[in-house]
């Protein structure tokens, strides 16, 4: 288990951080069996980078998993992990004393830190959302790591609050930042990124267009099924070679226009909020699908997301083998 300066350290230096998918079985049920399968293909693959796993995060559905499930899913990526990679497990619940609790067991069975999303529903003032995440923070001796997403909870740490939980909170060991607007993803890196790493979290095409802002290493849910790819983005983004990145800007277009077609075919949005916070997630159908079509487990999706139909996995599977080129395992 990495203490919060090491696993800062590590964060620091530039790391693909996966978030994973939890994968059910067609009646619903968690399928531990699979999760174990999808860690050991990623646990195989870190001679590629350096790699962090996030299990029960936004990509893995935290928010349809019971207590129990997810407690099973963070275990099993803990022991199957077994020290070879860290992993900071997806603790977040909207109050803070439950999610205390989730963090404290993350720890407990020896997760390296602990990933924690702004707290939703309730709006807090700016004192309440300090405490939120000293309280939390304080629970635990792992690191924390700040998931600073405006998507889901209609608030956002801005860069001056965000120098206040860099100062307050010794085992913060990153944000995981995820405006949608360049500017303020600059403006946290001016403000706290010579102290706490500012991780891309929205992905591959956007680590590429902010890399030279100082993103430091990214989020990728896409490395779930082609991390092969994932690794060449942030080792061309970690050694500045823009020309590269061009080139592999291209390449990640291709899944990302597919994903911008299904968000739209399965639509409308029932966002009420503005531009650019209103697409649907049928990401997280098509990366399980993609799981299914190589040879992993990514199962069904839970209510209220939905699956994607026949024809659309038969287009998603020409994608990737044919476009992308990647092969079946097993």
């Amino acid at each position: 288990m990495l203490e919060p300066e090491k696993l800062r350290e590590y964060l620091s230096r530039g790391a693909l951080v996966v978030v994973q998918i939890t994968p059910f079985r067609s009646d619903e049920e968690l399928d531990l069996e699979g999760l174990k399968l999808n860690t050991e293909f990623l646990v195989e693959r870190r001679k590629l980078g350096p790699m962090v796993l996030v299990p029960t995060g936004s990509t893995g559905e935290f928010y349809a998993l019971n207590d129990e499930e997810r407690k099973k899913a963070i275990s099993t990526v803990v022991d199957v992990a077994g020290g070879k990679i860290p992993v900071i497990a997806g603790t977040m619940r909207a109050g803070a004393r439950w999610t205390a609790e989730l963090s404290r067991y993350a720890e407990d069975i020896g997760a390296d830190g602990v990933m924690v999303v702004l707290p939703y529903y309730h709006i807090p003032s700016e004192e309440g959302l300090l405490e939120h995440y000293k309280m939390i923070a304080g629970s635990i001796d792992i690191g924390l790591l700040l998931y600073n997403n405006p998507d889901v909870s209609k608030i956002y740490v801005n860069p001056r609050l965000m120098k206040r939980l860099a100062a307050e909170i010794p085992n913060l060991v990153g944000v995981k930042e995820n405006t949608p607007y360049v500017a303020t993803f600059y403006e946290q890196v001016k403000a706290v990124g010579d102290k706490i790493p500012i991780i891309q979290g929205r992905g591959e095409w956007w680590y590429i267009s902010t890399v030279i802002l100082g993103a430091t290493g990214y989020v990728s849910g896409y490395a779930n099924f082609m991390p092969e790819l994932s690794f060449e983005i942030l080792k061309a983004g970690t050694s500045k070679d823009f020309s590269k990145l061009s080139g592999l800007l291209e390449e990640i277009s291709i899944i990302e226009e597919f994903i911008s077609e299904m968000n739209i075919k399965y639509g409308p949005s029932t966002s009420i909020l503005p531009l650019p916070y209103i697409q649907n997630y049928m990401v997280y159908a098509v990366i399980k699908a993609a799981m299914d079509i190589i040879g992993l487990k990514g199962g069904r999706v839970r209510l209220p997301l939905i699956d994607l139909r026949i024809e659309d996995k038969k287009r998603l599977e020409r994608i990737l083998l044919e476009d992308l080129c990647l092969e079946k395992i097993g």
